[in-house]
């Protein structure tokens, strides 16, 4: 298991490397079913939820539907959602940094290990604010159809250690098949996507 002490593992005396591109060892481009690193044991950790960077095609709220998954499946993690960091950066004017927007393509090109500025200084600034241990960084959420299929929603997520920017966990996780617009399909992405990072909780 992984404790407390592990997720905020020091970090190297210079993060000289920011990015670890697969690309670069000709890997292709992450899809569904990708499983980088492994999910660390997350109870007793804070953790900061930010919002859906990317929401491509998927009716419904992504963020009030991962809010409830996360919070249903386990009460162990203290998880620090976006409504709760918008109201921290709202009184917290002269902190430089906003949970909307930020440069997450490259997770969906090539395998990231680590972060680098400027996306590193902004997860650093805002889990400083709420005192998290970690950040779930949910890269997108998309309405995928196959052929002769109803269609599905991916959730690429990423979980980042913020002492040192490193990942511990990035992954693409296919719900069930249901007709467009059946909220079945973004609970159930949901439902899979929090059995796979809590995959502890037992249920």
């Amino acid at each position: 298991m992984t404790s407390k002490t592990a997720v905020r593992a020091h970090a190297p005396a210079a993060i000289l490397v920011a990015l670890a591109l697969s690309a670069c060892g000709g890997r292709p481009a992450p899809g569904p079913g990708t499983s980088i690193g492994s999910p660390p044991d997350l109870r007793g950790i804070r953790v900061l939820v930010l919002p859906v960077q990317q929401v491509l095609g998927v009716s419904g709220d992504p963020d009030a539907e991962l809010a409830f998954g996360l919070t249903d499946r386990t009460r162990a993690v203290t998880w620090v959602l976006p409504d709760e960091l918008d109201e921290v950066l709202a009184r917290s004017p002269g902190i430089n940094a906003n949970p909307r927007g930020l440069p997450v393509a490259v997770f969906l090109q090539a395998e990231v290990q680590r972060i680098g500025d400027p996306l590193y200084g902004a997860l650093r600034r805002m889990a400083a604010l709420v005192d998290a241990d970690a950040v779930l960084l949910p890269v997108q959420a998309a309405l995928v159809t196959a052929v002769d299929e109803d269609p599905r929603v991916n959730w690429s997520v990423a979980l980042i250690q913020v002492s040192t920017g490193r990942v511990h966990w990035f992954g693409i996780v296919e719900g069930g098949a249901f007709p467009a617009g059946d909220p079945r399909g973004l609970a159930s992405s949901v439902e899979r996507l929090a059995r796979t990072l809590l995959w502890y909780a037992g249920r």
